[in-house]
């Protein structure tokens, strides 16, 4: 299996992507192509001492930043890292593209360049959520604000084959992100959006409150992409002021810092829990590729452990599965010039 990835994403850059590489060669048995400045990913495979050949290099001559428009940098960037990546997977010379690279570039060049499945009416952004039981997948986070309810119903399809592919969850529960959890609650959206959840082909539970979230009582959590964006971002917010709190509580007194002592092990414990680069990357569910977005400041566990990820989609054929279930809900028409 072949594998590609922008090395020319993420806070850390080469030094992530590179190490990252190689060790899901080393681990995983996969052969990886690296996409960005030759000269530079040479010099880091040297540093790392590399010299196996299950590693590939493509010269990439530009990188798109985050501060870029993001149609018209995969419109103008004909040579970046992420629109050669991109395109590797839309002409089959690789299995699937890893970027911790722009998340809006990436998603409107996984729409652009990749395409979507025939049916889908729009790709979904499907983000793993720490719980208190484990894994929740959450979708759509931040690909489309607007939605109908169709998007949702199939929102719901794509997360829960996900979910039981690639997170291994048998039989996941699909909730819909709402205000209450009576069947009459929420918006007109939700409200239609319901109706169409209880007759799909998954194991609908209903309803779900944001303050249940947390529980994981739900495996697969349903929304438009402007509320999934919110609940993302409040929830790394929460957790960063937490752990920022508890920090300052634990140095005020030499007390508190025995008791920080004794509590470390299981403050680490809790940490891990937490912790992004165990989940890899998220994937952009209902394009004819596989695409993997890696959080923007991944280490190289994290590259790596996205790197897997993609390797478990392709393995499972995910895609696949999406396009069964969507054409078992009636979308036979192609949509593609629809974005």
């Amino acid at each position: 299996m072949k594998i590609a990835v922008d090395a020319m994403g993420g806070d850390q850059g080469l030094l992530a992507t590179v190490k990252g590489s190689i060790d899901a060669v080393n681990e995983l048995g996969v052969s990886i192509i690296l996409i960005g400045d030759e000269e530079k990913i040479k010099n880091e495979l040297s540093r790392n001492e590399y010299s196996g050949d299950k590693i590939e290099i493509i010269n990439a001559e530009e990188s798109i930043t985050n501060d870029e428009e993001p149609a018209m940098a995969i419109r103008r960037k004909k040579q970046s890292s992420m629109v050669i990546g991109l395109n590797l997977v839309k002409d089959k010379e690789a299995d699937a593209f890893v970027s911790s690279g722009s998340t809006g570039a990436l998603l409107t060049g996984g729409l652009l360049i990749v395409k979507r499945i025939k049916g889908v009416d729009r790709a979904a952004l499907a983000i793993p959520y720490p719980t208190k039981k484990g894994i929740s997948l959450l979708l759509d986070a931040g690909a489309n604000t607007d939605c109908k309810a169709k998007y949702l119903q199939q929102f719901a399809v794509m997360g829960s084959i996900y979910a039981e592919k690639i997170l291994s969850i048998s039989n996941p529960k699909v909730s819909l992100v709402n205000i209450g959890t009576e069947e009459g609650k929420g918006n007109e959206l939700s409200k239609e959006a319901y109706g169409l959840l209880k007759n799909a082909n998954i194991n609908f539970a209903g309803n779900i409150e944001a303050r249940d979230i947390p529980e994981g009582n739900a495996d697969v959590l349903v929304c438009d992409g402007f509320v999934g964006n919110i609940i993302l971002k409040l929830t790394e917010g929460l957790a960063m002021s937490i752990f920022s709190m508890l920090k300052e509580e634990f140095m005020s007194s030499f007390t508190s810092k025995i008791g920080a002592l004794l509590l470390k092990p299981g403050l680490r414990k809790f940490k891990k829990r937490l912790d992004y680069t165990e989940y890899g990357g998220a994937p952009l569910l209902g394009t004819k590729g596989v695409v993997i977005k890696a959080h923007g400041s991944s280490d190289a566990k994290a590259i790596k452990n996205a790197i897997k990820q993609a390797k478990v989609f392709v393995e499972n054929k995910v895609i696949e599965k999406i396009e069964a279930e969507i054409n078992s809900l009636g979308g036979n028409y192609d949509t593609e010039e629809r974005f």
